[in-house]
């Protein structure tokens, strides 16, 4: 089990929860960010930083937005496993569903 980034995240990527991230976890996509699931260690540090709320422990995800478990699957499908989110900066590999999603509002 993992931690997921939801929803709210989606163009606001406030990056507190990079932060706050002990193990450099959380990447970063074009349009949201991403928690690798196997470089997570569950702390949890970064679920109560989210200014938006979108992070939730995988099994707690709210059914509105549990297509975003696949969103993460898909991103590290790309991505892959690099051992850490610091030097990669920006990966434009967000599934192409996030990408046609209409522009979040502020």
């Amino acid at each position: 089990m993992t931690y997921i980034i939801a929803q709210p995240c989606v163009d606001v990527k406030d990056r507190a929860c990079v932060e706050e991230c002990p193990v450099d976890c959380i990447y970063e996509g074009k349009r949201m960010l991403y928690i690798h699931p196997d470089e997570c260690v569950d702390c949890g540090a970064c679920e109560p930083v989210c200014p938006v709320e979108a992070i939730f422990y995988q099994d707690d995800v709210p059914e509105q937005w549990k297509d975003y478990i696949k969103a993460n699957e898909e991103y590290f499908e790309t991505v892959g496993s690099p051992g850490g989110a610091s030097g990669m900066g920006q990966v434009d590999a967000d599934p192409q569903w996030i990408m046609d999603l209409p522009v979040q509002a502020d």
